[in-house]
Formats: C-alpha cells, structure tokens, sequence
C-alpha cells in the first residue's frame, strides 16, 4: 500500500471528506487529493504531521506501512508543528524566511550549551 492510499484509509476511517481534512490542517484540498494520488515525491514534514495529528495515526504507518495505524498517544510535537504551520502560513514569504532564520539560531544557541 502507498502513502496515498494509507493515507485515504485513514481519513476514510474516521470520516472525512478530503475538502474536510484539508480546512482541519490548514491547506487546500488539491494537496490531499494531490498525496492520496501519490503526485507529491516528499511531502512536507508539517503536513505530515498535521495529518497524522488529527488523523491520530502513526507517523511511521503513514510514511513506510510500519506499524499499525491508529497511534492513540498522538505525540505533542506533532500538534505543535501543525500549530506553528497554521500561523506561519499567513505571513509572506519574507517573514516565514525571517521566522525560520530564528528557529535556526536558536537551535544552534541550544548546541551550544
């Protein structure tokens, strides 16, 4: 089974309409039909995670068919990434440039320690 098609089952399995999971994670439904079609090589890591939070499925079944599907304990990185992509994804290209710059920084401020 692909990603594509594991990734219908999912939102199949708990209902949703790809117009539906798409307004939940925060994107268009062309980008859920566009990966339960397999038409996208790599797909973003926050979609995928958004995708796995609200579908509250293993990140590794999603992915690889690893695993089993539901994850009951949906991990709280994945809920914050999604948060970050929601917010982030209102400003300009300028400001998600600056955003990221800061997240860098910071990640290599914590190596530092």
């Amino acid at each position: 089974m692909s990603l594509g098609e594991r990734l219908k089952k999912a939102r199949k399995s708990k209902g949703l309409t790809q117009e539906k999971l798409a307004e939940m994670i925060g994107t268009s439904r062309g980008v859920i039909t566009n990966l339960e079609h397999d038409k996208i090589e790599t797909p973003q890591p926050l979609i995928i995670n958004a995708l796995c939070n609200f579908l509250e499925i293993n990140l590794e079944w999603l992915l690889h068919g690893i695993g089993e599907m539901d994850n009951a304990e949906v991990v709280k990185s994945a809920k914050i990434l999604s948060e970050i992509y929601n917010i982030v994804k209102e400003l300009s290209e300028e400001e998600q440039l600056y955003i990221l710059d800061v997240i860098k920084s910071y990640r290599e401020h914590i190596k530092k320690r």
